[in-house]
């Protein structure tokens, strides 16, 4: 009879999972083994993350088991311990999925020459994204360097293939032992601050499929109206349930495509969702072109970028904090502290004012975003940062700073997001809420605020801190 071990990664579903569709159709014995190799992850998966992790490897257990499997789970260099466990079960093969990720490349090198000499296969299969980034490019054979075209010129040949259904899965060896605890692999935080991520999320495959599905039939034909107002609930949230391959992009696709036909007028929406996607896929595609993304700009001329000292981390702590003074940046800050997540626009803003108007480096933003964000995505991320600050390869021009009164009162007009995370200047009018210093002093004691009291003083100038910064990117020739 033969065995087959399924390498799970980031693909911790059972629905259109294609390592576990091909093992259970290929093998008479199949083995789900998650290997958490922990130094193997560069740069190291924040907390936040890690939490995400432990609860939807619960959440796939129980669906394994339910299913008449069982979870396998082991810690360690993961092409020593797949070489064990083939050993074990006597697997002949090893099925997974693949990850577009520097790390994940010279992982799959040590595993599949560990496995090779033990005479045991690795089957590496697409999934996670539409695209192959390493294959997609331009007319004279060059990686794509800007959005609009890369989507322009992939999204006509996208024709991603049906989400396939749960493999009927076959048992496990008698030889396989008892799995170690999930709580063994340490994946938890030790003071236990997770409580609040706990009331905002439920991490796993059904709520991740129920989440598609409540976005596609109730919110997104109004996407394009409500996606850039953070106190509206406008957006999929399916970032996280991508990330760590809870839903398939296939199946979310498809889910998409499926409002485009039942819902007459949802087409723009759809298309700019479907926008979004193409995003994520072309955030892969320039972290294939640069290894380096997270930690150097692609324009390499920002290197020489003259950030300003921040002696004892002062101003980076506060901005950490939500305590900047600014309050739609604060918000923003504490809704990531609270929740793990972070509305889009926010992310823009917020990272506009740490690199712009603090002039402080984007890597520090991009370190807090990984260890805070359950949606954290090396690619995305590093993309992220890099378009804010005006360095990446398709970024935002250096000279549009974000303001963030602008934003405030342009998408949170009646103060409702502030109010909520920044109850010290809820009591302020819509016309002073996104900027307290600038409120008559009779209005800001009618509303209890005392600046450098109850509520900070800015920590900048935001006119003096543009100006600063246009400066110091001029200076960059």
């Amino acid at each position: 009879m033969s065995t087959a071990l399924v390498w799970l990664r980031r693909d911790l579903r059972l629905h259109d999972q294609p390592a576990l569709a091909a093992a259970a159709q290929q093998a008479d014995r199949v083995v789900p083994l998650y290997i958490h190799a922990p130094e193997e992850v560069t740069p190291a998966i924040g907390a936040a993350s890690h939490w995400w992790l432990h609860h939807s490897l619960a959440a796939l257990a129980g669906r394994l088991a339910a299913a008449g499997s069982r979870l396998c789970l082991d810690r360690g260099a993961a092409a020593e311990r797949l070489r064990h466990w083939a050993q074990v079960s006597e697997a002949d093969t090893v099925y997974c999925t693949s990850i577009a990720e520097p790390w994940a490349r010279r992982q799959e090198a040590a595993v599949r020459a560990a496995l090779a000499e033990a005479g045991v296969a690795l089957a590496i299969l697409a999934d996670g994204l539409l695209t192959d980034p390493s294959a997609v490019r331009n007319r004279s054979g060059t990686p794509y360097r800007a959005f609009t075209p890369f989507w322009r010129s992939v999204r006509p040949q996208l024709d991603p293939a049906q989400p396939a259904p749960a493999p009927a899965l076959p048992p496990l060896p008698d030889a396989i032992p008892e799995p170690r605890p999930l709580e063994a692999l340490g994946l938890l935080p030790r003071i236990r601050w997770d409580s609040k991520l706990e009331a905002c999320w439920r991490p796993g495959e059904p709520a991740a499929q129920e989440q598609l599905s409540r976005f596609t039939e109730g919110g997104l034909a109004a996407y394009t109206e409500r996606r850039d107002y953070p106190a509206r609930d406008g957006t999929s949230r399916l970032s996280p349930r991508l990330h760590f391959g809870e839903v398939s992009v296939r199946a979310v696709w498809h889910a998409a495509a499926e409002t485009r036909a039942a819902q007459p007028g949802a087409e723009a929406s759809v298309d700019a969702f479907l926008g979004e996607l193409g995003w994520r896929e072309f955030g892969h595609h320039l972290l294939w072109q640069d290894p380096e993304l997270c930690c150097r700009p692609f324009d390499r001329r920002f290197e020489a970028f003259p950030w300003r000292a921040d002696p004892g981390g002062a101003l980076l702590d506060a901005w950490r904090r939500g305590a900047t003074g600014i309050p739609l940046v604060d918000a923003g800050m504490r809704e990531l502290w609270a929740t793990g997540w972070m509305h889009n626009r926010l992310r823009m803003v917020v990272g506009s004012f740490l690199v712009k108007n603090l002039r402080l480096p984007w890597q520090h933003g991009e370190a807090h975003f990984r260890d805070t964000l359950v949606d954290w995505e090396l690619a995305g991320n590093s993309m992220g940062w890099q378009w804010v600050s005006g360095c990446g390869a398709d970024a935002a021009p250096y000279f549009r700073i974000f303001n963030p009164v602008r934003q405030g009162e342009r998408f949170d007009p009646d103060g409702d997001y502030v109010r909520h995370w920044v109850p010290e200047v809820a009591g302020l009018p819509k016309s002073h809420i996104h900027q307290p210093w600038a409120a008559p002093a009779d209005v800001r004691a009618r509303g209890g605020i005392r600046l450098g009291w109850t509520y900070p003083e800015p920590l900048v100038d935001l006119r003096a801190s543009r100006q600063e910064a246009l400066a110091a990117f001029h200076a960059l020739g």
